[in-house]
């Protein structure tokens, strides 16, 4: 099927070898400047670097909501939101209260001082909690002060 086809390249390789073994002197020369304008092309297009448009982002709004809801609407919808919450945050803390009686179970079977180990981590927990809340006083307090020119600064 390939050899009766027109763009069966063998032929064409065929006919380049035979002529490349004749005996001209001008053959390398001749092949030497026919390969230079495609390694010149490839050469400049390998250096170049083409960065393709981004892609324009798609806008998603949330059509969940309705529009012409009321303020009471919203609030009691809050509320339901924030009861959810707490209820996945007590089960977390019983979760986390049940894993901890686990352990301290496997700790005290292997004769390990689980009072000492509980000791450290309510102390770790403690310690947590104050940083969190200390970092939760400052958020609101935080106020950028002017800077003063140096002619100005009381320093020397």
């Amino acid at each position: 099927m390939l050899s009766n086809s027109r763009f069966n390249p063998v032929p064409g390789f065929a006919d380049f070898w035979n002529e490349i073994r004749r005996p001209n002197p001008y053959r390398w020369p001749i092949l030497a400047l026919s390969v230079m304008p495609v390694a010149g092309i490839l050469y400049w297009a390998m250096g170049t670097t083409v960065y393709g448009e981004p892609e324009r982002p798609k806008v998603t709004y949330i059509t969940t909501f309705d529009p012409a809801r009321t303020e009471a609407e919203i609030i009691d919808s809050n509320r339901a939101n924030q009861e959810v919450k707490e209820l996945r945050e007590a089960e977390e803390a019983r979760i986390a209260e049940r894993k901890r009686e686990l352990y301290k179970a496997l700790g005290a079977a292997t004769g390990m001082d689980v009072e000492e180990i509980e000791r450290k981590a309510e102390a770790e927990r403690a310690a947590e909690e104050a940083a969190e809340a200390k970092r939760r006083e400052e958020l609101p307090g935080q106020v950028r002060k002017p800077i003063t020119p140096a002619s100005e600064s009381p320093l020397p």
